[in-house]
């Protein structure tokens, strides 16, 4: 018997892709035989009008079908699913279920979406049964050859089998595994075992539990193509990819970013055609051995070109020789642009199971050069694609982002060997002659008068308006009547009152368009063709069109204009009046800067009057650290927002970033700022960006992020793990700084990352640099320059005055000073961490005291840390402190310089300050054996409260207190000795 199943179409899909759509499509299971239907693109309510035809075993069985929501990228959303018990097909009225909406059901009782919308099905059992259908009495073997279509279309006779789709078909191999299960296919098996057990071994479906599993069919159906060439496949792919998106540069970051003199078909084949020599000469070059480069094949319908590769990548200084398999698939190929993406698996290699290198090769048309050549722009990015956790993902990324760094500038110096790179003159010329062709949009002010006018609010008051003149003139004057007088006609009933205000209403809604469109008129200049000045980085950009702009007035237009800012400096371009899809082709340039530009905020605006507040149509924000700038030549950039997302809002630009000093890329200074990042040595801090360099047991830790990144920074109070330091927590903004995130301490559910800084030689310098960068962000590179350096200025003089941590920001004053009858060498020992300081800290009330033994920090520098807690006697809150000191030899050589930053937990209001303490010991020239000790206080106030005097007061009080205490000890101990 047969079941026919006729999926017709959906409704109320949910949407599952960003753009506010699916790509849905229905995949049928029974038992071991699974078919789908084609894809219906940005649809919510899809008509596929197919039919499928299965084989019924066992009555038991039941019907499978899912809705899923195709991802070109990555794994297919599920959408819903339903299951019907073949039984109660056979049970109803003619053995059929008649044409109705069957409600599709969630994944599980956790899913988000309750409602998965419903699908139109007519399932019944066919009554015509052919010699193909299986019968358990004969030769499986022989039925497999009879065997006819199980799809047909609707577009012909019912009983016509259509031509059998790739990809929907079951093959004859597939059909023999479902034949073996029955038992005389295993009779079958076993007589034909020699012969057909090798075949049919890995192609028999895995058995589905009953479960959940058969909602989700994960696996894809796999079809070899025909023997097609390499050019042929290429045509193929053509059509289906014209007008699709460029898939954009994976996470990673960019390996390869070079233009070349070859027409981009051209570069394609030399890099994935299996008759080009040049991938066997690169592996040779690489060392790399028993290469093997499979077939191009056909998958899914004729939807995506894959091959596989592999081969024994050579050995190095830190992992022996290990065998690669690669599956290159196409993504695009529509002539013109190619998108291949290649994914690495290296198994034998440790943790190898547990992540596969994902690369992305782009080959896109590039200018047109002076000489009349075609050129190409080849980008290659990468990303890790980790398949399970595991504790060692750092290390691996960073271990593979240095390795396929190094092989791929071979890579593309080797290329360079083969095909022509293009010379940056050429490039200059282009950008000349793109510029020059744009000419903006002339418009008189008498035609968009009529096209702004010329909407239902004119019309209406026009017409409105000539009526109420003709009523005044045929009208007669009335008598005077109830509170009226002479020059005062009052409405003399209800309707007349309305009229009234409906005509002053209309006539301020006249008069306020008046105002707006000659107000705009004014205003309509824009920054266009104000030519840059300087030498240095130049950045030019050519706005050209704006596409489905959001139409914000009552009219169904929009008045759209476009405000560019980079540095703090802003460009306006001309107001475009009435038009949803507005032209501009305005060129802004910007003054040369010393450094790249980081950022441009790109926002749209509809413009509604001089005073009102402009509404927001979208906005961009466009990175020059991690886009690239020839990618950036001639881009579509979509626009942010509710209503830009809404409308699928977009603008076409064309950026130019060059350097009239001689550098043209903005990849040298990077290259040369992640440099500098790893010479500053720990954290960095420049105009543009804010880095991080370590070195810990040998291992490295360098990244860096733009100050643009930074949402918020906030201020910790320290603690026992920040060494007595406060903590600054620096939040991005979400997406952003994530080649950065192994530097990241935290990422919240935001999934923004939160980098934490602490232990500055200078808190205070460095949180006022940090502050003063960050909240400048907008200004010019030579505006934070100046800061900067200004910033570094004072943190020298205060490096070179021998100061710590910040204390030439605090105000000491003396809370001690005596001759002490004690040597200078016995009083040292207070600073020592022998029994003499346990024993003067205990009698001074600290409980748990312990210190770390002193390091040196550079020459004749020393540096230690402390931990206690205060006996009830001190303090009734018991609280604790950490601090750290520095101790250090007075410049005159006859005695020492200690000096401690203290830090209090747990006592009220102890986040709000430091304490500073300076000890200055030296020998006494009035007693011999005595020596001349001096203390300083000073309180570092974090955050300002109404109760500092009243702190301040009850800390030197104290302190000084605590201090007696001390140096009695100490007079009692030498005493003692």
């Amino acid at each position: 018997m047969k079941l026919v199943v006729r999926v017709i179409e959906a409704r109320n899909i949910p949407a599952m892709d960003q753009n506010g759509y699916s790509d849905p499509y229905v995949r049928l299971q029974l038992g071991r035989q699974r078919f789908k239907t084609k894809v219906v693109r940005k649809s919510l309510s899809p008509s596929w009008e197919e039919e499928f035809s299965f084989k019924v075993e066992d009555l038991k069985d039941e019907l499978v079908i899912s809705v899923l929501d195709e991802d070109k990228y990555f794994n297919d959303d599920f959408v819903g699913f339903l299951k019907i018990p073949v039984s109660r097909v056979f049970d109803a009225d003619n053995k059929s279920l008649p044409t109705a909406w069957h409600s599709l059901q969630p994944k599980n009782k956790k899913s988000k979406n309750k409602d998965c919308g419903e699908i139109l099905l007519t399932i019944s059992f066919s009554h015509n049964t052919s010699s193909a259908d299986f019968n358990i009495n004969s030769d499986p073997l022989d039925q497999l050859k009879t065997t006819e279509s199980p799809k047909r279309s609707f577009s012909g006779p019912s009983n016509a089998p259509s031509p059998v789709r790739v990809e929907d078909t079951t093959s004859s191999r597939e059909e023999k595994s479902c034949a073996q299960k029955t038992l005389a296919g295993r009779i079958a098996q076993m007589f034909n075992k020699n012969s057909d057990t090798a075949s049919d071994r890995g192609v028999d479906f895995l058995e589905l539990p009953e479960t959940t599993k058969s909602e989700l069919f994960d696996d894809k159906c796999v079809d070899q193509s025909s023997s097609a060439s390499f050019e042929e496949a290429m045509k193929t792919m053509e059509p289906r990819d014209l007008g699709s998106e460029v898939p954009s540069n994976l996470p990673g970051g960019v390996l390869v970013d070079q233009m070349y003199v070859i027409a981009p078909q051209d570069l394609n084949t030399l890099l994935f055609s299996p008759d080009s020599n040049f991938p066997r000469t690169w592996a040779e070059e690489q060392g790399n051995t028993e290469l093997q480069i499979g077939p191009w094949r056909f998958e899914n319908g004729c939807e995506s070109l894959k091959r596989d590769v592999t081969y024994i990548k050579a050995a190095n200084k830190l992992i022996k020789a290990t065998k690669g398999f690669e599956e290159q698939t196409y993504l695009k190929a529509d002539g013109k642009v190619f998108a291949i993406l290649a994914s690495v698996s290296t198994p034998e290699v440790m943790y190898g199971g547990s992540f596969k290198t994902e690369l992305l090769f782009c080959i896109t048309p590039g200018p047109e050069l002076s000489s009349g050549e075609q050129s190409s722009h080849l980008v290659i990015s990468w990303r890790m694609n980790f398949l399970q956790s595991t504790m060692m993902k750092g290390m691996i990324e960073n271990g593979a982002r240095s390795a396929l760094r190094e092989t791929y500038e071979q890579f593309a110096t080797f290329l360079s060997q083969t095909i022509t790179p293009v010379d940056s003159n050429d490039m200059g010329l282009n950008k000349e002659q793109i510029l020059a062709s744009l000419q903006p949009e002339p418009q008189s002010d008498w035609k968009l008068a009529v096209h702004y006018f010329a909407n239902f609010t004119v019309v209406s008051s026009f017409f409105m308006g000539i009526y109420v003149l003709i009523h005044i003139w045929l009208a007669t004057s009335t008598t005077i009547q109830g509170l009226e007088f002479v020059g005062l006609d009052l409405p003399d009933s209800i309707g007349e009152f309305i009229v009234c205000g409906v005509l002053v209403l209309q006539g301020e809604r006249f008069l306020q368009l008046i105002s707006r469109f000659m107000q705009a008129r004014k205003q309509k200049g824009s920054d266009h063709g104000v030519k840059a000045q300087g030498d240095g980085w130049l950045l030019t950009v050519a706005l050209i069109k704006g596409d489905n702009l959001a139409a914000v007035d009552s009219s169904g237009f929009c008045d759209p204009y476009v405000v560019f800012t980079c540095n703090g400096k802003s460009r306006t371009s001309s107001i475009k009046f009435q038009q949803c899809d507005p032209m501009w082709n305005e060129i802004f340039e910007y003054d040369a800067m010393d450094e790249p530009p980081s950022m441009l905020d790109v926002e749209v605006y509809d413009f509604d009057g001089p005073f009102n507040e402009a509404t927001s149509l979208g906005h961009a924000e466009i990175n020059f650290v991690k886009s690239d700038i020839s990618d950036l030549a001639d881009v579509w950039i979509p626009l942010q927002g509710k209503l830009a997302q809404a409308c699928q809002s977009k603008l076409h630009l064309r950026i130019f970033l060059n350097n009239t000093k001689g550098s043209n890329v903005v990849k040298e200074y990077l290259t040369k700022m992640e440099k500098e990042v790893g010479k500053k040595g720990r954290l960095f801090l420049s105009a543009r960006i804010i880095g991080f360099h370590a070195n810990l047991f040998g291992h490295k830790t360098n990244f860096f992020f733009l100050w643009e990144d930074i949402e918020d920074i906030q201020v910790l109070p320290p603690s026992l793990s920040s060494m007595g330091s406060p903590v600054i927590v620096m939040t991005l903004r979400q997406g952003r700084g994530m080649d950065a995130r192994h530097g990241a301490k935290t990422q919240d559910e935001e999934g923004r990352l939160k980098f934490h800084f602490h232990s500055f030689v200078s808190y205070n310098v460095a949180h006022r640099t940090i502050m003063a960068l960050w909240k400048a962000r907008s200004l010019s590179p030579e505006q934070k320059v100046q800061i900067v350096e200004e910033s570094e200025a004072k943190s020298l003089q205060s490096e070179e005055g021998g100061t710590f941590l910040g204390l030439e920001d605090v105000t000491m004053s003396e809370v001690y000073s005596s001759v002490l009858p004690v040597p200078m060498s016995f009083f040292m020992e207070l600073f020592g961490g022998g029994e003499l300081e346990r024993a003067v800290m205990e009698k001074a009330g600290c409980v748990s005291y312990s210190c770390s033994s002193w390091e040196s920090e550079k020459l004749d520098v020393y540096e230690r840390q402390i931990y206690y807690r205060f006996d009830k006697c001190i303090s009734r809150y018991r609280g604790e402190v950490t601090s750290t000191q520095q101790k250090s030899p007075l410049p005159n050589g006859n005695g020492w310089l200690v000096e401690e930053v203290m830090t209090l937990h747990g006592v009220p209001l102890g986040d709000y300050f430091n304490l500073h303490l300076r000890y200055q010991v030296e020998d006494s020239p009035s007693r011999p054996k005595g020596c001349l000790a001096q203390v300083y206080l000073g309180v570092a106030w974090l955050k300002s409260t109404r109760h500092q005097k009243r702190i301040t007061k009850n800390i030197v009080s104290n302190l000084e207190d605590r201090l007696r205490v001390k140096l009695s000890v100490i007079e009692k101990e030498f005493a003692a000795r």
